[in-house]
């Protein structure tokens, strides 16, 4: 109610009884939602509305930020390891007038992994095409949907953008890139989202089926690095509110969890190998996110989820000897990027693969020379001890 004026003669009080305000009415408990709320992008994990705006987790200490870092620095990468980022750019025509470039150039990654491009056609890009000269995109037919790429200094064996086997080509058209290298496959996944209220689970669940067998069928020649936006919260460690969320959002339900942690650590019986979340096999505990929902406010009170990651196949997970959340990277996309230097380095018999841009072409003919000067006898390569060292080191 409004206060009156400091009144000096008591007098007063008796003339002018101070007014009553009607009784107020109790808050509803919930609000009506606006439209454009209401159309949840099918895209993006639903994000719960907090009744009390809070500030981040403790547990989470991630940045705030809502735009990108004007002056943005990384540490210098690790000797003789591949730098393999992969992010969700969320529309690369919206992300490029957000920062796409500055972060891009600042990262110097060997290898971009981009998820939810949104392209229509390959892009022509100087910038871009200069610092990777082997770019691959998969383009959806539905226009300005999905979208998935890989950008690399270094030229693979091979690509490959279909899922053998999925009965329905339109709907793996945009979402998945293989590239065959000397040592390892890499792919890239923009994988199908349940949706809201879930109306596109059992398409996840067919996407599911069909990626896990051939993810085996892949790893049963060469280990896999598979990389991008998963779709998917493993754990409760991976949400801000994993009991609100529990089988109703997209990407938090047991039929999602349960696919996910069959890759990772299939039945006993089975004789399939197992694969590595890295970034969760060397952060077991935090609760870190990737993806900060621009409404609700949702990055400045740390509601995130994690859904960017990299899965190795178990037998290369010691090769990767680093992978971080680049946690203030946020603003050119509502998804941070995700970095990881794996010790493997592409063939590079193709001089014109080699990168321009401080890539670590180089490295693959030093090792090569410093093996020639030691001059290793073949029998002593294939010994127990120096063999598994040759092996872990130069393969």
């Amino acid at each position: 109610f409004c206060h009156l004026p400091r009144i000096r003669h008591l007098s007063l009080l008796a003339i002018s009884p101070r007014p009553q305000m009607p009784p107020k009415r109790k808050a509803s408990s919930k609000r009506k939602a606006s439209s454009s709320e209401e159309e949840e992008e099918e895209i993006k994990p639903k994000t719960k509305r907090t009744k009390v705006a809070s500030s981040p987790s403790p547990e989470s200490k991630q940045p705030t930020n809502k735009v990108l870092p004007v002056h943005i620095s990384f540490p210098q990468k690790i000797p003789n390891t591949l730098r393999v980022v992969t992010w969700n750019i969320s529309g690369l025509a919206a992300s490029q007038k957000k920062g796409f470039k500055h972060y891009v150039e600042a990262e110097n990654a060997d290898i971009l992994v981009l998820t939810e491009t949104k392209v229509n056609n390959e892009p022509v890009d100087p910038v871009i095409k200069d610092r990777y000269p082997h770019c691959y995109w998969s383009i959806s037919d539905t226009k300005g949907y999905s979208g998935t790429a890989i950008l690399s200094k270094h030229k693979p064996i091979s690509v490959t953008k279909t899922l053998p086997g999925h009965p329905d080509p339109s709907l793996v058209k945009g979402r998945i890139i293989t590239l065959e290298f000397n040592s390892c496959y890499l792919i890239g996944t923009y994988v199908v989202n349940a949706g809201a209220g879930l109306k596109t689970l059992d398409a996840k669940k067919k996407w599911n089926e069909h990626f896990e067998t051939y993810i085996r069928d892949l790893d049963k020649k060469k280990p896999v690095i598979w990389a991008g936006d998963l779709n998917v919260a493993p754990t409760e460690l991976d949400l801000a509110n994993p009991k609100t969320n529990w089988n109703k959002t997209a990407g938090y339900t047991e039929a999602e969890t349960t696919a996910f942690k069959n890759v990772l650590n299939p039945p006993e019986d089975s004789d399939h190998p197992k694969f590595v979340d890295i970034w969760r096999n060397r952060h077991p505990t935090d609760k870190h996110y990737t993806y900060f929902s621009y409404r609700f406010n949702c990055r400045t009170k740390g509601i995130g989820w994690r859904l960017d990651m990299f899965v190795v196949s178990e037998r290369i997970a010691e090769r990767v000897k680093m992978c971080e959340i680049r946690d203030e990277i946020y603003g050119a996309s509502d998804h941070c990027p995700v970095d990881f230097s794996y010790i493997g380095i592409p063939d590079h018999s193709d001089k014109k693969s080699a990168p321009k841009h401080g890539g670590i072409a180089q490295l693959g003919e030093q090792q090569t020379e410093a093996l020639w000067f030691l001059k290793v006898p073949r029998s002593i390569r294939g010994a127990p001890i120096f063999g598994s060292f040759f092996a872990q080191h130069f393969i």
